[in-house]
């Protein structure tokens, strides 16, 4: 598993007008499987996304078709887990 944090590089105007290609582009890759939650830091820097996945390389792909990293609003962290404990609707995840 994956989490990808995002912070933002660029004023929230130039996020917000991104918004609705990103959003696109979430739910492609949850239709895809690969998303399993995401959601806006607090305060407003940024999100996080949970990912599942086992190629690494994968995962950065994705991370860098999101319209917010093409066009340089964001930038992204990525931190592989290993998930040893879940949640029971989450327990095709564990390993």
């Amino acid at each position: 598993m994956f989490v990808l944090e995002l912070t933002y590089t660029a004023p929230v105007e130039r996020v917000d007008a991104l918004m609705e290609e990103h959003i696109t582009w979430l739910d492609a890759q949850y239709a895809a499987g690969v998303f399993l939650a995401s959601g806006r830091k607090n305060p407003r820097d940024g999100g996080v996304i949970l990912a599942a996945g086992d190629d690494r390389a994968q995962i950065e792909k994705i991370a860098a078709a999101d319209p917010f990293a093409a066009q340089g609003v964001c930038a992204y962290r990525i931190t592989e887990f290993i998930a040893t404990k879940t949640a029971p609707g989450l327990e095709p995840y564990r390993q």
